[in-house]
This record gives C-alpha cells, sequence and structure tokens, in this order.
C-alpha cells in the first residue's frame, strides 16, 4: 500500500490540456503546415512545460488534520518495518514457526501451526498438496458452483503430459499418436471452444508442433465423433497466430470443410470456403470445392452453390499472383450431381435441363447417379412421366440401376397409383441382382398399405427384417399404420395395430397415430381404452417377448390427441379429465393446438377450462389470441355481466391487434343463438355508461352494435366513445386472421399482480390511461391505468352432452363425483354477492388449481383409474 504522506504531498490537481486550435493557428502563422504528428509533439511539450513549472513550485501549507494523519501514517510504518525485521531475524534462526504461547500445551501448537500461517505470501508458487485438499474439502460440501475452478482432467492432463516428455532434449516418452488420442479424447469429453481458457491449455500442454500430418489427424478424429465444433475451434487456434499462417495447409481447410459437411453445417462450411479463397496459401482445388458443394447441395442451397460454380471459372484476385499458377477449374460430375441434388426441395425441374446441357458443353457422360438425381428431382416436382423416361435413358446408357433408384421408382408408381407396376419393378430388382434396402422394401410396403392391401405389405416386412442396419419394427409399422389412414382404409390401420401389438412393442409415435385415428372416426371408446393404457405403461410396462419390458410416456401429442377425440365425441367430461392431466404433468397450453378446442368446451358449458387456460396464459407473460377474449366477452353477455364485457373489450383494444367491424357483427351473427337483441341493447348501454379507451377495436365494436340494434348509424356518438384512430383490418369473420401491420406496437408482456381480494387479477395497461368501470359506476382504486379481472361463476347446464353416447358417459362415475367436487371447490367457493344481488365468485388463480388438481389426483388416483378402465 502506498503510505499517506505521498498522497498528500502529490495532491491532485486538474489536468493539463494544451489548446491544439491554438498551436495550429501559431503554426499556420509561422508557414509551417499542421500534421498531426506535429501537433501531437508540440502538445507534449507544452504538457512537459507545465509539469516542471508545477513542481518546481512549494507545495501548499498541510492543514492541522492532515499534518496529524501524516505523523500517524509515519509511525505505523515504522512500527510494520520493525516487525517484519523481528520475524525475519526468528525464522531465520529457528527452524519452527513460533506459534502460540509459552504456556500453552504442544498440541495447542502444532493445531495452531497448521490452522494459521503467519509467514506472508510473496508470488510464491502454490503447493500442489495444498490444492489437492482444498479440491477434496470443496466436493465434501458439494459445491457444484466450484466445479470449473479445480476440474480434474486439466490436472490430469498436465501430470499426463508432464509425465510425457521432459526438459528439452530429452526424448519423448509417448508417441505422437498416443497424445493425439489423448488431446481428443479430452476435446471430445465436452463441448467446448477456443473462447474457452481450458482449450488453450490443454493444446499447449500437449507439446504437439502441429505440423499439417498432426492437424488432419486430429481433425479427422473430431470429426469421427461428431465434435465439429472442437474440429473448427482446432484449426482456429493452431493458425490465429501470424508466424502460424504462413504454414496453413489447404489439406487441412478441406478436411475441415469435409467434418462440417458431414455434421450439417453449411453456413459454417461456406465461411471456411471463403476464408480460403482470400489467401494463396489455401486457395481451394477440385477436392475443396467438391466438399463444399456437396455440403451445400445436400442442404439445399441452391443459389449458394451456383455461385460456388462461377467462383470455379474466376480468376483469384490480383494480389494473389504467382509464376506458373492458374486455380480456374471447370465444374466437374461430383459438382453437376451436387447442383441436381439442391434442386430436389426446391422442386427446380428445369435446373435438370440446364445442368444436362452443361454436361454436354463440358464433354461429360451422365452416370447413374445423374439419372436417379434427376428421377428424384421429377418426382418431387410432380412430372411423373419424366421419371420414367430418365429411367428408360438411364438403362438405355448401360447404367445399372440401384436400389435407391428403385426407391424412386416405387415411390412415383404409388403417386401415380400404379401398384401392380411398383411390386413388378420391386421384384425385376431383385432379378436383376440388385440388393434391395431397407428404405425400397419399406417404401413399397407404404404403397401397398395405402391401396389397402396391407396383408401383402406384411411380407415386405419379412424383407425388412433380414436386412442390415433396418429401421426398428415398431417404426416401420406406425409408417404402415399412417400410409392406411392416409388412404382411407381405417380398418386397415387397426388391423395392421393389432397385428403389430403380437411382433413388437408400440412406440408412442404409433399411439398418437392411433389416437387420432380413432378420435376421427367415431371410437371415442377404444380411444379412451388406449390412453388409460398408457398412462398405466408409466408404472407398468408392455410386456415384450423376449425383449424384457419397455415402458411408454404420454408427450404432449398424446394429451393434444386424446382432447380431440374428446371434442369430437362431446365427451366433456372425460375431455376435462385429460384438460387436467395435461396442465399437472407440465405440458404447456399451445394457443395454436388448444385454442379452439377450449372455446368448443366452453360452449358447451366448460366455461371454466377457458379461464384456466386465460390465466395460464396471463401468467406465463403470452398475449391470449382474439377468440380468447371473444368467447370470453360472449359468455359475459350471455351471463348478463355487462361491466366483465367491457372490462374485456378495454383489454382487447389494448392488445397488438385490431378488430374490424365486420369480424364483430359476424361475431355476434354467429352466436345469435346464445344471445338476443336485448342482450347487444344492454351492451351498448354499457358501453356508454364506462369508460372505455379510444382505439379502433372499440370504435368498430360500437358501429356494429348500433347496426345490429337498428339505430342510426349516422348518429353522432362520440359521448360513447371519442374517435380518431383507423380501421386497418380488413376480415370476413372471427377466426379470419387478424391484420396487425397497422396495428399499435405495445409491449407484449402483460404483468399479473395480487389484488386486494387475492383472487383479482391485475393487467397492467399501456401508456394510454385508462380506467375500468365497476359495478357501481366508477373508478376502483385509485390506479387508472388498470383494469381489474374478476371471474364470473361458469355453473352452465350442458345442452350438448345430451346428445352424446350415454352409455359411454356412465363408466365416468369416479371421474363426475372427483369432477363436481373440484368444481364446487374451485367454482362455488367464497362466492358472494353484490349490492344489486348478483353473485360475485372469487377465484383461485392458475397455479393454485393446479395445485389442487395433483392432490385430488393422488387421493383419487387408483379409483379413478379403476373405473376408467371398464370403458
Amino acid at each position: 500500500m502506498e503510505p499517506l504522506h505521498l498522497h498528500l504531498q502529490g495532491r491532485p490537481v486538474a489536468q493539463f490540456r494544451p489548446d491544439t486550435d491554438k498551436i495550429r493557428r501559431k503554426l499556420i502563422e509561422k508557414g509551417v503546415d499542421p500534421t498531426p504528428k506535429i501537433v501531437h509533439i508540440l502538445r507534449k511539450r507544452e504538457i512537459q512545460k507545465h509539469n516542471r513549472k508545477l513542481k518546481s513550485q512549494p507545495p501548499p501549507p498541510l492543514t492541522p488534520a492532515e499534518a496529524l494523519a501524516l505523523e500517524e501514517d509515519k509511525h505505523f510504518h515504522a512500527i510494520k518495518r520493525e516487525f517484519r525485521k523481528v520475524m525475519e531475524a526468528t525464522s531465520f534462526h529457528e527452524k519452527r514457526v513460533v506459534a502460540g504461547k509459552p504456556w500453552e500445551e504442544l498440541q495447542t501448537v502444532e493445531f495452531l501451526e497448521k490452522a494459521r500461517a503467519i509467514k506472508e505470501y510473496r508470488g510464491g508458487k502454490l503447493r500442489r498438496e495444498s490444492l489437492t485438499e482444498l479440491k477434496e474439502m470443496f466436493e465434501e460440501r458439494k459445491m457444484d458452483e466450484l466445479k470449473w475452478v479445480f476440474d480434474a482432467d486439466l490436472e490430469i492432463n498436465e501430470d499426463w503430459f508432464n509425465e510425457g516428455h521432459g526438459t528439452r532434449g530429452d526424448t519423448r516418452k509417448r508417441s505422437e499418436g498416443a497424445v493425439i488420442k489423448f488431446l481428443v479424447d479430452r476435446l471430445s469429453d465436452r463441448e467446448i471452444t477456443m473462447r474457452d481458457w481450458k482449450f488453450s491449455r490443454m493444446m499447449k500442454l500437449s507439446g504437439l508442433p502441429f505440423t499439417e500430418e498432426q492437424l488432419l489427424r486430429i481433425v479427422e478424429m473430431l470429426g469421427f465423433k461428431r465434435c465439429w465444433k472442437q474440429a473448427l475451434s482446432v484449426v482456429q487456434w493452431v493458425y490465429r497466430y501470424k508466424d502460424r499462417r504462413k504454414f496453413q495447409s489447404r489439406f487441412v481447410y478441406t478436411k475441415l470443410l469435409a467434418v462440417l459437411g458431414k455434421a450439417g453445417r453449411p453456413k459454417e462450411a461456406l465461411q471456411i470456403f471463403k476464408l480460403m479463397r482470400e489467401s494463396i496459401h489455401i486457395y481451394p482445388d477440385i477436392a475443396a470445392y467438391h466438399s463444399i458443394a456437396v455440403t451445400l447441395g445436400q442442404a439445399g442451397l441452391l443459389k449458394e452453390l451456383l455461385n460456388i460454380v462461377e467462383c470455379m471459372r474466376q480468376k483469384p484476385k490480383a494480389f494473389m499472383h504467382r509464376e506458373n499458377w492458374d486455380p480456374v477449374l471447370e465444374p466437374d460430375l461430383v459438382i453437376y450431381n451436387a447442383v441436381l441434388n439442391a434442386c430436389v426441395p426446391s422442386k427446380q425441374w428445369k435446373g435438370v435441363s440446364w445442368v444436362l446441357k452443361q454436361m454436354r458443353k463440358s464433354g461429360l457422360k451422365p452416370n447413374g447417379a445423374t439419372y436417379g438425381l434427376a428421377m428424384e428431382v421429377m418426382l418431387e416436382s410432380g412430372n411423373y412421366h419424366l421419371v420414367h423416361e430418365f429411367f428408360g435413358k438411364m438403362k438405355r446408357s448401360g447404367e445399372v440401376p440401384k436400389a435407391l433408384t428403385y426407391k424412386v421408382l416405387v415411390r412415383t408408381f404409388w403417386k401415380e397409383g400404379k401398384v401392380e407396376e411398383a411390386v413388378k419393378a420391386i421384384r425385376d430388382m431383385e432379378r436383376r441382382g440388385v440388393v434391395g434396402t431397407a428404405g425400397v422394401y419399406y417404401e413399397l410396403a407404404c404403397c401397398l398399405c395405402n391401396c389397402g392391401r396391407w396383408r401383402d405389405a406384411i411380407l415386405e416386412v419379412d424383407n425388412i427384417r433380414s436386412l442390415p442396419r433396418a429401421k426398428p419394427l415398431e417404426v416401420t409399422f406406425t409408417g404402415m399404420i399412417k400410409s392406411s389412414m392416409d388412404g382411407g382404409h381405417m380398418d386397415d390401420s387397426i388391423q395392421i395395430f393389432e397385428y403389430m401389438k403380437d411382433h413388437c412393442v408400440p412406440n408412442i409415435g404409433t399411439i398418437n397415430t392411433m389416437l387420432k385415428i380413432y378420435g376421427q372416426n367415431d371410437m371415442f371408446s377404444k380411444a379412451k381404452v388406449l390412453f388409460e393404457e398408457v398412462k398405466a405403461a408409466k408404472s407398468k410396462s408392455y410386456a415384450t417377448p423376449g425383449d424384457g419390458n419397455s415402458s411408454v410416456v404420454p408427450d404432449a401429442y398424446t394429451y393434444n390427441s386424446m382432447l380431440e377425440a374428446s371434442a369430437s365425441a362431446q365427451q366433456w367430461e372425460y375431455f376435462e379429465h385429460v384438460y387436467r392431466e395435461m396442465i399437472v404433468s407440465g405440458y404447456q397450453l399451445d394457443q395454436n393446438k388448444h385454442l379452439l378446442l377450449l372455446v368448443k368446451a366452453s360452449r358447451a358449458g366448460k366455461l371454466h377450462l377457458l379461464e384456466h387456460a386465460f390465466d395460464m396464459i396471463l401468467e406465463a407473460g403470452e398475449i391470449p389470441r382474439h377468440l380468447f377474449f371473444f368467447e370470453l366477452v360472449i359468455q359475459a353477455i350471455v351471463q348478463h355481466n355487462y361491466d366483465r364485457a367491457v372490462i374485456l373489450i378495454n383489454t382487447l383494444a389494448h392488445a397488438p391487434f385490431q378488430v374490424s367491424e365486420k369480424q364483430w357483427t359476424n361475431l355476434f351473427k354467429e352466436s345469435e343463438d346464445r344471445m338476443s337483441h336485448e342482450n347487444l341493447e344492454r351492451l351498448l348501454d354499457a358501453l356508454g355508461s364506462c369508460d372505455v379507451v379510444s382505439e379502433s377495436t372499440v370504435s368498430n365494436l360500437t358501429k356494429s352494435l348500433h347496426v345490429l340494434c337498428g339505430l342510426d348509424t349516422s348518429r353522432k356518438f362520440s359521448s360513447i366513445i371519442p374517435f380518431g384512430s383507423k380501421d386497418s383490418v380488413n376480415g370476413s369473420g372471427p377466426n379470419e386472421r387478424i391484420d396487425d401491420r397497422n396495428a399499435p406496437k405495445f409491449s407484449t408482456r402483460m404483468m399479473i399482480e395480487g389484488a386486494e381480494s387475492e383472487n383479482d387479477i391485475f393487467i397492467g395497461s399501456y401508456d394510454s390511461a385508462t380506467s375500468a368501470c365497476t359495478r357501481d359506476g366508477g373508478n376502483e382504486g385509485d390506479n387508472d391505468d388498470v383494469m381489474v379481472f374478476r371471474h364470473q361463476n361458469s355453473d352452465i347446464e350442458d345442452g350438448t352432452s345430451s346428445q352424446a353416447d350415454r352409455l359411454e358417459c356412465t363408466d365416468n362415475l369416479a371421474l363426475e363425483k372427483s369432477s363436481d367436487a373440484l368444481d364446487k371447490k374451485l367454482w362455488d367457493d367464497g362466492s358472494s354477492e353484490d349490492d344489486n344481488g348478483e353473485g360475485v365468485t372469487k377465484k383461485a388463480t392458475a397455479y393454485e388449481i393446479l395445485e389442487l388438481w395433483k392432490e385430488l389426483r393422488v387421493e383419487d388416483g387408483s379409483l379413478l383409474h379403476s373405473e376408467l378402465g371398464r370403458g
């Protein structure tokens, strides 16, 4: 620490800054060009001159307080020096460190010697034993956050590498291959890149000079382990220094391109290729062009690939000049086949003729891969006759069709509806001696199932079993079930599923497919039985003949398929049961999939499910879709709760989308069976008596209500809502996509806070100050920019459930009992009456409901499964 008197003597003063403009004017007056260098030198001299003046001046006198502090500081440093001298003399004459007091026991002194160190740490090396003990202490305390401080791999690396070679001149004890293998294993243990300090540490500890051969081996081994990030970091780390850039190897970069291509990283490969074109030492050759072309072709990046073709024919930049060096190349067969491969996903069938034309100009002859890729492009683009034409050209040219070619041919016959021709093509392949792959027979099996010949497809499954590298049987059967479903043969799908259960275990993909089939064909009872079996499989697995046991766990698609099946069968009690199971299992709501189902359930008497979903979306910080607001507004109007309807409309007006007048009109017309003309008039009166926001959504609603109520549309109703916002929505119905291009840019996060009654949900509004109307016609609270959501009672008679299958409902005794008990506990408790005598329900939040559902599932789980299993 710097003594205090130095700070007092050298008091901080304002830093002197010479006037550079004045210096420039003086130079110009003397006829000197004021270059930046001259100005900088003169400015530096002015600063030095000013500092010399300050040093020549005597320091200002000290205040009494400063003088006292200075004396105390000098006294402290004098004592400190004397103490250090005594301790150094003691440690020099005595080997043992003085610790403790003379009257203490020897054991106490030894303990104090180990517990505290008197000697100061002056930058020496830390002992490895101390670090090891500290590491063990951290591990015993399970301090996971400190694992990265003493990671075992670095210590092992250092010991291992130190044992491998000693000082300079000693022979290496470990071979180069062992060091490379050990380094690759350390790098591939976890994802580590050049930015991590451990990466540089391991690279330096290896002691390798990283020659071209060594780098090729390292990159190849990392690519074999699919560690493309580590391979990229190794090359970048080795060649980042200027002294090593002149030793850059084109072969190393080409190998890196192959690794990136195998890993499916076309963007990173394209960046490396552009880097190669910037240096004369690693300028790409034909092998590098092959590698990048194959990578881009597999990724379908046709535009980038055509740019590569043009780069081949271009000369390098002017600074890359070398005698007798001409890197200009012409595309060969590999490049053109890669272009055809890139045309497949984009369906650029005209690219086939361009490629063949370029090949004729270059004198190249198409091979089997060229014809096969051309057939695949024509298949994807729908030109089936050209597929057969290219297949005929392939046979006439003498090229032997491979299994992949026959797979494309079978797919073409399938699209054309020619099943017999597809079977004949495969039999012709077998007669020619071409060994078929699992993909060929799988394609034929799906083709047969799609046409209603699933028993013939089973014979092809036997062929798949005998082939190597075939997919699991459950994947094959699932594809066959989907093909039968797409072809409209639902009975065949069910029969394949029953046959499948005798030969292998259905996976969750098969279960989801069957639930979808049952739901689309009014087979709710079978879907329910299968769903309950899947839930039971969490703890009790399927019994497999010979392969042990495996379990099937429901996923989000399972619950979504069962919700759709329950909704299509109008089994709303079981719909609520599945919805609760999905929420309790931790799956999140998807507005794209669940919104329409929840709206249907709300119209069938399950409004509380829609409100719960609405709360969960708000608590997750998302914005509900407009259909949520539409249904909640209609339900509030049906229940004669117009104050709540106005609150919902105010909230909808702040959403980042707008609703047109036509959409409001279509919504009310579609809901005319649930509301009357009087309801619309009372809603219009409520809008006039409450404070509403000045947004296009509200103004369009008011216009629509005036038209539907038969009032004069030219009447000025500025007292109801102020105008001034344009209608930027053009739609034909509430289900149409809402145009939000001209919508106000509000924040998409809606803050939810606890209200005074603990069950109210406050939604913070945006910058515009609005106030929600209360039942008394005034504002609730002092905050005008806060809207209060109060959930209402949702006990609505289920008018549509009577049309469902009564036999299925009688099996749900335990389900209805638990559902009624839960509804009574959640939706009826805490209900009171307001001044008008209308019931006001205080409801729990979404997470409180979730916890209660978990408790009920634990209490009634055994009874529920036993009762539901009867269906």
